[in-house]
């Protein structure tokens, strides 16, 4: 990821529960917040209800290449944490990129067309 920086730190995330916007789908839950940077910064929670650990690191991969691929459509400047729900686990690739895309277009996190 060339633009995005890990989101790690505890108090970052639950301002971003706190404060941010977001949208769910059955998949996913996006929660973004304008951070004043130049850059953008993408954290992933994917919980132990999704499965053991070979199932929650595979689903992580999987959203964590989506936005790899897609970041040259993200707008910079947002704290962005992506929030796998149980049915990511069971969903292909193509449907959990549809989802980040859907819900990114939604709280207004990509780019127009004409820019």
């Amino acid at each position: 990821m060339e633009h995005t920086v890990s989101l790690k730190l505890n108090h970052v995330f639950r301002r971003l529960y706190g404060r941010g916007k977001s949208a769910v789908n059955p998949c996913l839950a996006v929660y973004c917040r304008k951070n004043n940077l130049g850059y953008s910064r993408l954290g992933l929670t994917v919980g132990v209800k999704l499965g053991k650990a070979v199932v929650r690191n595979r689903t992580r991969r999987r959203i964590k290449e989506a936005y790899r691929i897609h970041e040259g459509a993200f707008l910079p400047g947002y704290d962005i944490v992506v929030v796998a729900r149980v049915r990511a686990a069971h969903s292909r690739y193509r449907e959990l990129e549809r989802s980040l895309l859907s819900l990114a277009d939604k709280l207004g996190l990509l780019r127009k067309e004409g820019a």
